[in-house]
């Protein structure tokens, strides 16, 4: 029964309600050398011997695959700001645009970073009340205040 399959509005889901990747996953030993080296590459940076279903659902495109990847890579990177921080501002605007493939796997990395769950608590707290008052403040059309404009 696992892997059973049946689509609903256009989607394709498995019986337990889970939506499978639209064009599929293309898996390591069926990837084009492009792709590989692209996994190698996550796979090194990550020191792990797996790739995560996004990267196998990019793999469809190598040409996203390695510009996201690149991306990612260089953004995510030690800079300004520590591991924890990014991962915790990644959370944050997965939370807000309901993409609930990046809340896992942010707050996974941003657990493996440091994150405790009072950190993630106030985390959420804060993401509720800036999307709450940015509608309000967008709503009402409110104009900036002078000492706010830079």
């Amino acid at each position: 029964m696992f892997g059973a399959r049946f689509r609903r509005e256009n989607s394709i889901w498995l019986r337990d309600n889970r939506r499978m990747a639209t064009l599929g996953l293309i898996e390591y030993q069926h990837a084009s050398s492009e792709v590989r080296a692209v996994f190698d590459d996550i796979m090194t940076t990550r020191q792990t011997d797996t790739i995560n279903n996004f990267w196998k659902a990019l793999a469809h495109d190598p040409k996203t695959l390695r510009r996201t990847w690149q991306s990612i890579k260089e953004i995510m990177a030690p800079g300004a700001l520590d591991a924890v921080t990014k991962e915790m501002i990644y959370l944050a605007v997965s939370a807000t645009n309901q993409c609930g493939y990046c809340i896992a796997s942010h707050t996974a990395a941003a657990r493996k970073a440091g994150m405790n769950d009072a950190m993630l608590a106030e985390l959420m707290a804060v993401v509720g009340m800036a999307n709450e008052t940015n509608r309000l403040a967008s709503g009402y059309q409110v104009e900036v205040d002078e000492r706010f404009r830079s």
